[in-house]
């Protein structure tokens, strides 16, 4: 899952980007709100975390010149603006939701996530299933029958990648933006590297091999 991050306080955005990187997320950070704008309006993001004072555009105009280009990837405010009326402009001009500084790392997490998986269609999963693999979205934890497999987060994050998408090829390029950062290097092997450690983790032990390579275009679960 890939998020924008724009929060020109480059101390909460550290914190926030670190948290985030080590849930498995991809996080770009932008600290003013036309980068953000542009980013946005240009990126495949699954989500956008968006603090109200910017220099150079401030968030709720970045929020409503992201809905009038009819974007509507899912939007969380941060903010120190604490009032009724502040958290209902913002939700007005068009945000998802709204979270007021300080903040619990924890509760930004869960509703980061709960937002994208409301955007996805889906009625609050708690887990994903393919065959008899077995991925909790909640306890982050993986079976595959009764076998409980070990993944470092950013091998939990390639696979909820992979079982989101079942049955289709995602790219190597594809891969990337999702589960690593926007400025992620390209001529790279760690896709590949990461793929080989989750197939030793995910199928060495059993009969069927689940993470199928689709020659000269990239991966799927089948």
């Amino acid at each position: 899952m890939r998020l924008l991050l724009v929060e020109d306080d480059l101390k909460i955005a550290s914190f926030v980007k670190k948290g985030l990187e080590e849930a498995g997320f991809a996080v770009d950070h932008t600290a003013d709100g036309e980068d953000g704008l542009h980013l946005a309006l240009n990126e495949p993001y699954d989500a956008v975390i968006i603090d109200i004072m910017l220099p150079k555009m401030d968030g709720l105009t970045l929020i409503a010149e992201l809905r009038r280009h009819k974007v509507n990837t899912p939007v969380i405010i941060l903010s120190a603006k604490r009032t009724v009326d502040d958290r209902i402009k913002g939700l007005q001009t068009g945000s998802d939701d709204y979270l007021t500084k300080p903040f619990s790392f924890s509760e930004l997490l869960a509703r980061v996530q709960a937002l994208i998986r409301r955007a996805s269609g889906a009625s609050e999963p708690t887990s994903l299933t393919f065959e008899d693999l077995i991925v909790n979205l909640i306890t982050r934890e993986v079976r595959r029958g009764d076998k409980i497999i070990d993944l470092q987060p950013k091998e939990f994050a390639l696979l909820e990648y992979l079982i989101r998408n079942a049955g289709r090829v995602v790219s190597k390029t594809m891969i990337m933006e999702h589960v690593w950062n926007y400025d992620f290097v390209p001529l790279t092997n760690v896709v590949e590297a990461r793929i080989c450690i989750l197939r030793d983790k995910i199928d060495k032990d059993f009969e069927k091999k689940l993470i199928q390579t689709i020659r000269g275009a990239g991966y799927a679960l089948k």
